[in-house]
Formats: structure tokens, C-alpha cells, sequence
């Protein structure tokens, strides 16, 4: 391989290892999800001179292509359905580590209740960031029916978020109003004593 090739496969690689990995992720296990990566990758080694400018557009369609074939390769062993991983949040935030679980359950809640049609293009253009040009060319169809599926996708997601969030989320507990305002009482302090 000419060392022009491998300079780009590595940037190529360096660039869009995350966004594969987080498509593969959606679509299958982790452990077949990092396969899939791996042979993404592969076939990009081995096709480099055709591996277009936007690549990945064309990571993410030879990586639906891989999975693809993972799962009529687990059909014919047996091995039925797919699960999805947990989400992988970016956020740091310092806000209260209970809401964020809650938030967080409910959101893994409403997106494994989506099909996979949604859940794939929501990662397509949500995880992978990739333009509505592009997501409509690894899914194979026009861009006026993929923004019509996206749009349909997100307001399933909403729907379904909302019903998770009120599923997850405790109830309220009631604190009486005296212990509220009255910086003097506690519930571990009783004044009388």
C-alpha cells in the first residue's frame, strides 16, 4: 500500500471510528457491533483508492451492509433478535446523579420501543451526524421520503419518551409546608427536646 493510502486510511479511520461504532451499536450487540467495526474498517483497507471525500456516508452504508449479513448469519445458526446497549451520554452535567439515571432510564426505555427503522435513523442522523443527503443514501432511499421517516421517527420518539418519563419517573413525595420555608426545623431536629 502506497504511503498516501495509508496516511488517508489512517485519518479515515481517526475520523470516524466513534460515529461507526455508535451506528453499529444501535443495530447489534456490543460484541458484534465491534466485528462489524472491524470489518467496516477492513473493507475500507482493502477498497482505499474508492472510498469516497464524505466517508461516512459510505462507512455507515458498508457497516449496515456487514450487519446485515451478521444477522442472516445468526438466523442460519439460530441465534434470534437483537438488543440494544445502553446509551453512552456525553453529558457531565452536575445536576442531581438520580435525575439522570431517571432520565436516563427513560430514554433507553422509549428508544428500545421504537422499531428499528426509527432507532436507525435517529442514530444515523443523531450519533453519526450525518446530513439528511447523506442518512437518505445509507438507507437507500430519496431525501423528500427520508425526511418524511425522520420526521414520523422523531415524533414516535417524543411520544414514546413522554410515556417512558412518566413510567420512570418516582412520584413527588410531599414536604408539609411548615418544614419548606422554616430554615429552623428538620426532620432530624425536633426544637421541643
Amino acid at each position: 500500500m502506497p504511503d498516501d493510502d495509508f496516511a488517508r486510511f489512517e485519518r479515515l479511520y481517526r475520523s470516524h471510528i466513534d460515529a461507526v461504532y455508535a451506528y453499529a451499536l444501535v443495530r447489534t450487540d456490543p460484541e458484534l457491533a465491534e466485528e462489524a467495526v472491524e470489518e467496516t474498517f477492513l473493507v475500507a483497507w482493502r477498497r482505499i483508492g474508492s472510498v469516497p471525500d464524505e466517508a461516512r456516508p459510505w462507512l455507515c452504508g458498508v457497516a449496515r451492509r456487514v450487519i446485515a449479513n451478521q444477522r442472516r448469519a445468526r438466523r442460519r445458526r439460530g441465534a434470534l433478535g437483537d438488543r440494544l446497549v445502553a446509551w453512552r451520554t456525553a453529558d457531565g452535567g452536575a445536576g442531581d446523579p438520580a435525575d439522570e439515571v431517571t432520565e436516563r432510564a427513560a430514554a433507553v426505555s422509549a428508544f428500545s420501543g421504537l422499531a428499528a427503522r426509527d432507532r436507525e435513523l435517529l442514530c444515523l442522523t443523531a450519533w453519526c451526524e450525518l446530513s439528511a443527503d447523506d442518512t437518505a443514501r445509507v438507507v437507500g432511499c430519496s431525501k423528500p421520503t427520508l425526511l418524511m421517516r425522520l420526521h414520523r421517527a422523531r415524533q414516535r420518539f417524543e411520544s414514546a419518551l413522554a410515556l417512558a418519563d412518566e413510567r420512570v419517573r418516582p412520584p413527588a413525595i410531599p414536604v408539609p409546608i411548615s418544614l419548606r420555608n422554616d430554615p429552623r426545623r428538620s426532620l432530624c431536629h425536633d426544637p421541643g427536646i
